[in-house]
Parts: structure tokens; C-alpha cells; sequence
């Protein structure tokens, strides 16, 4: 029994991160491959029962894994990204989210035959879209900053006053109808707020105090965190109940907006716990549902799911954004972005089994109907925002361009060889007057300032930047810029240029491979060299490789004169040369490289001779 459940749990992580990775090769976000993979793992062959399975811990354990996605959703909340958009956010989540509600309440009654009362509790619930499947989404259709922006706010914040929504429909359901029932709904509404705003503050408040003045030790960030978060949600939910998810949101975005609290390695644990909590939950309630109440929804289910895109969330949007200084291309984008995600899931699977412990006709369709709603959308929405965006002049660029860390003369020379072909680079520097060169004599897109500050989490923009070069004469300063940018570029995204002490340094005094990037352009090429080089009247030139004169044919001809920077393929993608890197460039291919003049090549070899001599 304990070898099966065991098999179970690790089959549902396997399979989880199986679909994690096919989104990420195809582009399309995970939740589409999650939920099919639940549905073949539990109605269609048996082989997962979530009920069976977890028995009574299911819900509590849906309930605390949501609690985690909202909290680190709340992390990423920061006032000053919304800045100029504060009013269209607060609509979207006020006045358009009551929008939506009615017009999703009414077309559940109309066009499936639902009670008022449960019409009203699934448009509660659908009023939610969420961070599991919006920020996946902006990843692959990549929006402008305001869209983005808006976007992700609605969604962190929308899914707790949601989830308040529904608590006060239900309330109102169980509690019968008159003036009783009211006035419990609005004391009702009165605690969850009083509890959630009070206790999510006090607690994200007293929390950055200790991390703010180090009186835990930084290995116990993360899992002193997420136990805070757990205490947090249930003694809240104890208190006023489904107050927990309004309180830890709360409870994130206070943390997030606290001065010199140090959130960074929290927010990536976090989000890694995120990935995998959501791919578990989501196949799980997947697992549950029983393909026969799709049958009997019947085509209601797709014509309430048509109401949804082209009615509810289009009307709220345009409600929404009126007298914003938003385009109509963004205004559109926006009404076509707005899937369903597990918040909407786990609420609507929660309240149904209550309200069919309680005897409610037809509640058990609620949790098939929710999933129609978050499939369809989740479908349509991923497979046509990128290609609207785009039509619609909205999307940001390719993520082609480079950071480049220094502003020095060989920085600069490289900034003009890549912008020369094409790409963008953006230079920082500390020092002013290699920031004016770059700007005024090359005409280059720089950045003052440190690119590891506060400052420059606030207004260095990455739109269109996929990678970072670490080109400071500082090493350390290199090796710093790389560990905080690799969480936003990738591994393979970093590189750093050696310093001659770098060379001369034994092994245990130099910085490690995993926290400085790829070196480039080979062992033996440092900062000094090339700047010495460049005195000395070496150019950066590109060279078109062709079948008759290929890379073999190249080195022959430049033997010591050229050290290999860049090489750009057919296609227009850039690759580096790396110590001990294999590349190697093709016909059609075209190579960037520092050439040194012939006579500085012969006056060196003409020295190396003396000295041999």
C-alpha cells in the first residue's frame, strides 16, 4: 500500500515536470499539457484518484499550496512598476470585476438552467484569473511594459477579492434569503476584510523587521518563510474564515514594497515551490473530474464560455480603461487577455463539494464547467495573444539584445560592433566620463550607475535584452552583475571577460565558473590585452564566410592577427566564442573579431624571435 502511494506522488511530480518542459520546447503554457495530463491520469484511465489518494488532507492541502502561489505572487507587486496605471488596476479589480460577475451570473442562468444562487456563486469565482496562467502567458506573448504590468497586478491581486466574492455569495446561499442573510453577508465581508488587511500587514510588517536586522540566519529564510505563510493563512482563515488568501496576498505585496528587506533568494525559492505546487494542483483537480458531467453540460458550456471572451471580459475592460492614457491597441490586447487559472479551480471545487454535502441540485456540475471555462480560455488565449500582440503593435521585441557591464573603451568598441549589426546593447558604468563617450562620441544606449543597485532595479530596462557581458575592468564587479542576472537571463545568457589578475591567480583564488558565466573569447584573452591591442590600432571587423573561404580558411589568413569575438549565422542569431567553447562558424556564417594591424603581428613575432634567439 505505502510502495503504491509512494509511486502515486513521485508519478505526479514526474509528470508534472515532464509537462513543464514540453511547454517550455513548444512555447505554449504549461497549464494546457497539466490539465490534459490529468484528465488521462484520472477519468480516463483510473490510474490517479485524488480523493482516494489524499482522502481529507486534499483540500487542506489545496488550500495551503494556493496560499504559497498568492503569497509569492504578492512578492512581485511593487507600486512603482504600476505607477501612472494605479486607477486602471484598481478598476479592473473594483467596478470591472462587478461587471464581470453579472454578466457571467446571468449567462450561466440563461444559457445552462442554473439556479440564481449557484449563477451567482460560479460568477463570483470566475471573476478570477490568476498569476499560475498570466504570467506563463506574458512570457510567450511578451506585451509592453503597461500591458504586462497590468496584467500581472489584476491577476495577483483579483484572485484573493475573488475568492472574498464567492465566500459572501455562499454565505448568502447557506445562510437562506432576507434581510438575515444579508446583514450576516455583509458582517461577513466586513471581518475578512478587517482580518485579512490587518493581519497580512502586521505579519509582512514584523517579518521584514527580522529580515531587515539579520536575526535569522540566511539559511533559514526560506523555510522560516514559508512556515510564517502557513501560520499566517491558517490562523486567518481561523479567525475569519476564507480570510486566509486575502491576508497572505496582503501579507507579499508589503514585503515586496518594505525598504532594504532582502526578499531576492526568498522570491526564487519561491517561485521554484510555485512551479511545482501549481503542475501538482493542477492535475490533481484535473484527476477529479468525471468526464460524464461534460456530457451533460452539454453546448451551454461553450456558448457560456463564448459569453466570457467576447462579452464579459471585453465590456470590463473598456469600463475599465476609460479616460486611461492607454492606446486602443493596448485596450484591446487587454480585453482578449484573461484566463482561468486554480485559483478559480480550487475555489469552485471547494464551495461545490459544500454546497453538495448541503443538498444543492446541480452543484456537482460546477467543477466541469469550471474547467470548460479555464481550458477554453487558457487554449484560445495562448495560442492567439502572441500573434495579436504582434498584429496590434504591442509586443516587445525578441529578447536578442545584450547588458553590458562597463562602459570602457573595449565596452565600447564592442557596443558599436554589435548595434552595427543589429542588435541592441546598453552600457552601464559608474564612471561619467566613459558613460558621455559611449553616449555622445558613439552614440550608444547606456545606463550611470551601478548595475547590481536598487537604482537600477527601478530603471535599468531589460525589454529586448536576452543576455549580459561582463566587460568590466572590475573582475568582482563582473562576477556580482552575474549572479543577479542570471535568475533574469538564463545560465547560458552570462558572460565575462578575464582580467589579467584572473590568469595569473591559482584556482582557489579565483572566482568560480558557475557564478561569473562563460568566459569570453578564450583563455588567454583579458581586459588588458584587448585594450592594449586596440591602442595599438586593432579594429573590430565582421568577415563573411563562404564555401571557398570558410573558418579554416579564416584562421590560415589571420593566424595570430584575429581574436574571434562574435559569430552570426544565416538566421541573425549571435553566438559567442568562449574558452573552451567548440564553435565553430559555416559558410554563410559571419565572423566578428578583433584584427590587428600586419605590422603590429610582424613587429611581435619579429620580438618573440629576439627573445628565442
Amino acid at each position: 500500500m505505502n510502495e503504491h502511494i509512494m509511486l502515486l506522488l513521485a508519478g505526479i511530480g514526474l509528470i508534472a515536470i515532464i509537462c513543464q518542459w514540453f511547454a517550455w520546447w513548444v512555447k505554449l503554457p504549461a497549464i494546457l499539457f497539466l490539465l490534459l495530463a490529468g484528465i488521462v491520469a484520472g477519468p480516463v484511465t483510473g490510474w490517479l484518484d485524488p480523493d482516494a489518494l489524499f482522502g481529507d488532507l486534499l483540500f487542506p492541502i489545496v488550500s495551503l499550496s494556493v496560499a504559497v502561489i498568492l503569497f509569492e505572487g504578492g512578492l512581485t507587486l511593487r507600486f512603482h512598476e504600476i505607477r501612472g496605471l494605479e486607477r486602471v488596476v484598481r478598476n479592473l479589480v473594483s467596478t470591472g470585476m462587478l461587471v464581470t460577475w453579472l454578466i457571467v451570473a446571468l449567462a450561466t442562468h440563461l444559457l445552462l438552467g442554473f439556479s440564481w444562487e449557484l449563477s451567482f456563486l460560479f460568477g463570483a469565482v470566475m471573476v478570477v484569473t490568476g498569476p499560475t496562467v498570466i504570467i506563463p502567458l506574458l512570457r510567450t506573448v511578451r506585451p509592453n511594459a503597461s500591458i504586462a504590468n497590468i496584467l500581472r497586478w489584476e491577476g495577483i491581486v483579483i484572485d484573493p477579492i475573488g475568492a472574498l466574492l464567492a465566500v459572501l455569495v455562499f454565505e448568502f446561499i447557506i445562510s437562506g434569503q432576507g434581510g438575515s442573510a444579508l446583514s450576516h453577508t455583509l458582517v461577513t465581508f466586513g471581518t475578512v476584510l478587517a482580518v485579512g488587511f490587518s493581519l497580512g500587514a502586521a505579519a509582512g510588517y514584523l517579518l521584514g523587521l527580522v529580515l531587515r536586522h539579520h536575526l535569522l540566519p540566511e539559511y533559514l529564510h526560506n523555510v522560516a518563510t514559508l512556515t510564517v505563510v502557513f501560520g499566517v493563512y491558517a490562523y486567518s482563515n481561523a479567525i475569519a474564515e476564507e480570510s486566509g488568501l486575502l491576508t497572505v496576498t496582503v501579507m507579499g505585496i508589503w514585503l515586496a514594497n518594505m525598504r532594504q528587506v532582502p526578499m531576492r533568494d526568498i522570491l526564487h525559492f519561491k517561485e521554484s515551490l510555485s512551479v511545482l505546487l501549481i503542475s501538482g494542483l493542477f492535475i490533481i483537480l484535473a484527476a477529479r473530474i468525471e468526464l460524464e458531467q461534460f456530457i451533460q453540460l452539454g453546448w451551454g458550456a461553450l456558448a457560456l464560455f463564448i459569453a466570457i471572451q467576447f462579452i464579459a471580459r471585453p465590456a470590463k475592460v473598456f469600463i475599465s480603461t476609460l479616460g486611461s492614457s492607454l492606446t486602443w491597441q493596448e485596450r484591446m490586447l487587454l480585453a482578449w487577455i484573461g484566463p482561468r487559472g486554480i485559483v478559480a479551480a480550487a475555489i469552485t471545487a471547494l464551495f461545490a463539494l459544500r454546497l453538495q454535502q448541503q443538498g444543492y441540485e446541480g452543484a456537482e456540475l460546477l467543477v466541469p464547467l469550471a474547467f470548460t471555462i479555464i481550458i477554453g480560455t487558457v487554449v484560445l488565449q495562448s495560442a492567439t495573444a502572441g500573434m495579436l500582440a504582434r498584429l496590434l503593435g504591442v509586443a516587445e521585441p525578441e529578447p536578442k539584445g545584450f547588458l553590458i557591464i562597463g562602459a570602457n573603451s573595449v565596452a565600447r568598441a564592442i557596443g558599436r560592433a554589435l548595434r552595427k549589426q543589429g542588435f541592441r546593447a546598453v552600457l552601464t558604468d559608474t564612471n561619467w566620463k566613459h558613460i558621455k563617450d559611449a553616449r555622445v562620441k558613439d552614440g550608444l544606449e547606456t545606463f550611470y550607475g551601478n548595475p547590481v543597485s536598487d537604482y537600477a532595479d527601478r530603471h535599468l530596462h531589460l525589454v529586448g535584452i536576452g543576455r549580459m557581458l561582463g566587460l568590466s575592468r572590475q573582475s568582482d564587479l563582473n562576477a556580482l552583475a552575474s549572479l543577479k542576472y542570471r535568475p533574469e537571463f538564463g545560465r547560458k545568457g552570462i558572460y565575462t571577460l578575464q582580467s589579467s589578475a584572473d590568469v595569473n591567480r591559482s584556482e582557489k583564488l579565483v572566482v568560480s565558473g558557475e557564478h561569473r558565466g562563460y568566459v569570453l573569447f578564450g583563455e588567454d584573452v583579458t581586459y588588458s590585452k584587448l585594450a592594449s591591442l586596440m591602442s595599438k590600432g586593432a579594429e573590430i571587423r565582421s568577415t563573411l564566410l563562404t564555401e571557398e573561404f570558410d573558418f579554416d580558411a579564416y584562421r590560415k589568413k589571420y593566424r595570430n592577427r584575429a581574436i574571434p569575438l562574435f559569430a552570426l549565422n544565416p538566421k541573425g542569431k549571435l553566438e559567442c566564442f568562449v574558452a573552451g567553447g567548440r564553435l565553430t562558424p559555416q559558410p554563410g556564417w559571419t565572423v566578428i573579431a578583433m584584427i590587428q594591424p600586419e605590422e603590429m603581428s610582424a613587429r611581435r613575432a619579429e620580438s618573440a624571435g629576439d627573445k628565442k634567439a
